[in-house]
């Protein structure tokens, strides 16, 4: 009788799982994150501006809901062990500012650690989980990013599994995004472990191809990265190849614009990680063009993949709801290239309307080969309509 009881339980455990992920992230969420730009330089007032700038701007119109605060607002645990955010950044307390964020019409995200301090050294989650997202859930958080230092010889599938098991019971829809780097492969655990979200690679860094010795590296070495994974991501639950760069000055617009459209073929969460207060126009432009962030949040919730490699030059396919597609080619070179694509060559033979959705007009149907020229380190981004 008791194997029976401890059955039902797991199996109810199992469907709360899958309940949970079926009722968020239904597309790959998008929002803004403190760390790409600011690190631990955070507090309320900052955070509040983000809120005004994203209504501000244009990019809660375009889809942008999430602000989240990154590493470094806690600073240590009472005596009953309830964190303590920091009272001189964040004086109002953090209830005060995600009732702030949501009067914007927006959803307040926080972030915690699996291991007993944050990458940043503050009081980690380990052994505090239940207690942890009842607060969060007091709180009103709506996302959790949940990172991986200091982790020790825990099990990385086991230590996010019982994060969300305390999410699920503190009763608050929460999203949660397991940023464990890809080290032990989470694409292959993350669902089942209750992640909407899961890191694949290490932290992106504010450039076009660099590397560091601990892992860090530049945007297009973290798309290398992605290709093959794409069998496991969906609606509820998605492959995140990190934060946008988008903005942060490493990038030239071309290189943004090209950046912008990988992570939206990718079907990647779209968390921009720049000053949304102080955007140029054409950064504007490039985070809120709705018909490339439409290729993002296309409800199949299909990830793209890369069809063509010729080392400089590469085809990426994203198939989409109706039997719609869309198609990037990007110029990985330093040159100009010139383009003349034979669609059959691509395996694409009906007959579809093009739309070019940076220059944002038709530009013909796939009965006749699609000419152009790509940027050094640009794009061309077409969807291909019935």
């Amino acid at each position: 009788m008791k194997k029976i009881i401890l059955l039902l339980m797991v199996l109810f455990s199992s469907v709360i799982y899958a309940q949970e992920n079926v009722k968020i992230a239904l597309t790959p969420p998008m929002g803004w994150n403190s760390w790409n730009k600011f690190g631990c330089d955070v507090d309320e007032n900052m955070i509040k501006e983000m809120a005004d700038a994203m209504v501000n701007s244009g990019m809660k119109d375009a889809g942008y809901e999430y602000i989240v605060i990154d590493d470094c607002w806690q600073v240590s645990r009472d005596s009953l062990g309830n964190i303590i955010a920091d009272t001189e950044r964040f004086p109002s307390g953090i209830k005060a500012l995600a009732d702030y964020v949501h009067s914007k019409g927006l959803k307040f995200g926080i972030y915690s650690d699996a291991g007993m301090k944050t990458c940043q050294g503050r009081p980690g989650s380990r052994g505090y989980e239940y207690q942890d997202a009842r607060t969060y859930a007091g709180w009103g958080v709506d996302y959790l990013k949940y990172d991986w230092c200091n982790h020790s010889t825990q099990n990385a599938k086991a230590s996010y599994s019982l994060m969300k098991n305390a999410i699920v019971k503190s009763g608050r829809p929460i999203v949660f995004s397991i940023c464990e780097w890809g080290t032990n492969k989470p694409w292959l655990w993350g669902k089942e472990a209750g992640g909407n979200l899961w890191r694949t690679t290490g932290d992106i860094l504010n450039c076009w191809d660099c590397t560091t010795d601990w892992g860090g590296m530049g945007w297009i070495k973290i798309l290398d990265l992605q290709n093959g994974l794409e069998s496991y991501a969906g609606p509820g639950h998605w492959n995140d190849p990190d934060m946008l760069e988008v903005g942060n000055g490493g990038l030239n617009d071309t290189e943004c614009i090209a950046h912008f459209s990988l992570w939206c073929m990718l079907a990647a969460p779209l968390m921009a990680g720049n000053d949304l207060r102080d955007m140029s126009e054409s950064i504007t432009e490039i985070l809120t063009n709705k018909e490339v962030i439409a290729i993002d949040q296309d409800v199949l919730g299909k990830q793209g993949y890369k069809i063509r490699d010729d080392g400089d030059f590469e085809v990426w396919y994203k198939p989409m709801e109706s039997e719609n597609i869309a198609i990037c080619f990007l110029n990985r070179s330093t040159n100009a290239k010139e383009i003349n694509i034979d669609w059959n060559s691509l395996d694409i033979k009906n007959n579809y309307k093009i739309r070019d959705l940076w220059k944002k007009k038709d530009v013909g149907t796939t009965n006749e080969k699609f000419s152009g020229t790509i940027e050094p380190h640009g794009v061309i981004l077409l969807k291909l309509t019935n």
